[in-house]
C-alpha cells in the first residue's frame, strides 16, 4: 500500500531525511517515535504529499507521488488519505456535523447522505446529538474526537496522525486513542501515527523509531 524508496530531504542545508527506504504493510497501525527535529513531521509531509523530497520517491497503491499531477495528487489525499492535525484544525465557523461531512462534500457526496454518514460518524465517537453545536462549545478531548470523526468518515486507507493526543491530559488521549484504533481497525485502514508519548505508541501494532541512519523497530 505505502513505499518509502530512498527518502531525501534537506531544509536550508541540514538534512532532515536522508536516503529513506521503509515499506508499510495494509491495514497495521504503526506508531513512529524519535527525537525532536529528526524529521517525522516531515516525514508525514511528504507520505501526504504536502511536501516533495530531494530525491527518492513515495509509493501509495504502486504508483509514485512524482508522477501524478497537481490534481490527481490531490484527489489521491482526498479519497485514500485521512489526517489528524495536533492543532486538530476543526473550523469554528462549522457546525460539528458540518466540519465531519466536509471530506465527503469534497468528494461529491450529495448532501444529504454526507450529512447522515457525518452524524453517524459523531456518534460513533462519543458526539451523538452535538452536530449542531460549535467548536468553541468543545473541550479540547472533544474537539480531537471531532478531528478522529472527519479524518475517518470518507473511510481513508491510509490514516496519518501527527501527535494526535499531544494537547490532552493522560485520561482523555487514551480514551481518544483507544477510539482512534477501534475505527481504523472497524473500517480497515493503516495509520501512521507520529507521538513523543511512549502510552499512545503502545496502542500500535507496530512501534518504529526514526532516527538519523532510517527507521528501525523498538
Amino acid at each position: 500500500m505505502l513505499e518509502l524508496r530512498d527518502l531525501t530531504k534537506t531544509y536550508a542545508g541540514r538534512t532532515v531525511l536522508s536516503t529513506l527506504s521503509h515499506r508499510f504493510e495494509p491495514g497495521q497501525f504503526v506508531a513512529i517515535m524519535g527525537e525532536s527535529g529528526v524529521g517525522k513531521s516531515t516525514l508525514l509531509n511528504l507520505i501526504a504529499g504536502l511536501d516533495t523530497p530531494d530525491s527518492g520517491q513515495v509509493i501509495v497503491d504502486g504508483t509514485p507521488m512524482s508522477a501524478l499531477a497537481d490534481d490527481e495528487a490531490t484527489r489521491l489525499r482526498r479519497t485514500r488519505m485521512g489526517f489528524i492535525f495536533q492543532a486538530f484544525h476543526v473550523l469554528p465557523h462549522l457546525t460539528l456535523q458540518q466540519n465531519v461531512a466536509l471530506p465527503l462534500l469534497l468528494n461529491r457526496l450529495a448532501a444529504r447522505e454526507a450529512g447522515e454518514r457525518a452524524g453517524a460518524m459523531l456518534a460513533a465517537v462519543g458526539l451523538a446529538g452535538r452536530g449542531d453545536d460549535f467548536p468553541r462549545q468543545l473541550s479540547g478531548g472533544e474537539l480531537q474526537r471531532v478531528a478522529i470523526a472527519r479524518a475517518l468518515v470518507h473511510r481513508p486507507a491510509l490514516l496519518l496522525a501527527d501527535e494526535p493526543t499531544g494537547n490532552l491530559d493522560p485520561e482523555t488521549a487514551q480514551g481518544v486513542l483507544g477510539l482512534l484504533r477501534e475505527e481504523i481497525k472497524a473500517n480497515g485502514a493503516g495509520a501512521i501515527m507520529v507521538t513523543h508519548s511512549h502510552a499512545a505508541a503502545e496502542m500500535a501494532d507496530q512501534v518504529l523509531v526514526l532516527t538519523r541512519s532510517g527507521l528501525k523497530l523498538a
